[in-house]
């Protein structure tokens, strides 16, 4: 699997790890919070047909490197422009799931040129407030999340994620849980996953009213995918959105979690077809 260094700048050197499928106009997809790039396979495979398809793995998590560094929504953005710049991306699709749709959103702020549509699946979205579960809260105490990360271990991991799941299946949450477990489950990778926990509070809490001046001032075409039952980011999220940004296209799918992709595959796939691959207008 291919890997690239990023070179210039503050993430001069940081190794990113990535899967790359098809041929066409460029999709990046960018996977949410203790996710990582082959966990989109199965929207990789739909898509390929008609775009070159990137997924990568965000620094921190899965075979990424895994640096001390403020992990917030600004050293993801960083990371993903510095990504497409190494990999020859000019401008690109975005597909984002929970944290990865507030990277993705983030991205687009930072350099509108370079995005030409977003869609959100099950999204995080900086300015949008979402109320944080106990455990995250625990998590997010110094000294107290690393003494919880400790305790960490693969059946633990695997009750957690079935939650997020409307109907959990053995398949993808044996998957989801078990591959790159080392690289994914490392110390430094726990450490990581606190970071950006931590550093993304604080783009929700102290940062969040720029945000939400700044949502406006997008004009690309959004699609806000969300599962009714999505126990992690509930649905208001991608409502509040549309408020923020009209012109949002939102699609709620009933009996569903927190992983549209995953749990209602064959529409969303279709969904993001034909949002996604259209003809770019000329730059």
């Amino acid at each position: 699997m291919p890997d690239v260094t990023l070179r210039g700048g503050a993430l001069d050197g940081l190794a990113l790890h990535y899967v790359a499928r098809g041929r066409g106009p460029a999709v990046v997809l960018v996977h949410g919070l203790g996710g990582f790039a082959e966990s989109w396979g199965g929207t990789m495979a739909a898509l390929a047909s008609r775009a070159t398809v990137y997924a990568l793995d965000l620094p921190g998590f899965g075979r990424s490197a895994k640096p001390r560094a403020p992990y917030d929504l600004a050293y993801f953005a960083a990371a993903l422009e510095g990504f497409m710049d190494a990999v020859g991306i000019g401008h690109a699709a975005l597909v984002g799931h929970s944290l990865g749709g507030a990277v993705s959103v983030a991205a687009a702020l930072r350099r509108p040129a370079r995005i030409d549509r977003i869609a959100l699946l099950g999204a995080l979205v900086p300015g949008i407030d979402v109320p944080l579960s106990p455990a995250f809260r625990l998590l997010m105490v110094p000294g107290l999340g690393e003494a919880l990360a400790l305790c960490g271990h693969a059946r633990l991991y695997r009750v957690a994620l079935a939650r997020c799941f409307h109907r959990p299946d053995d398949a993808p949450l044996d998957f989801l849980v078990r591959a790159h477990y080392a690289d994914r489950t490392c110390w430094s990778a726990r450490l990581a996953y606190l970071g950006t926990l931590r550093g993304v509070r604080e783009d929700f809490e102290r940062r969040g009213a720029g945000y939400r001046r700044a949502l406006p001032t997008l004009s690309l075409p959004v699609l806000a995918i969300h599962g009714r039952q999505d126990p992690v980011v509930p649905e208001a999220t991608c409502r509040a959105l549309a408020a923020a940004l009209p012109g949002t296209d939102v699609r709620v799918i009933d009996a569903c979690g927190h992983f549209p992709q995953i749990e209602h595959a064959t529409t969303v796939n279709d969904w993001l077809g034909e949002f996604l691959v259209v003809p770019s207008a000329p730059r």
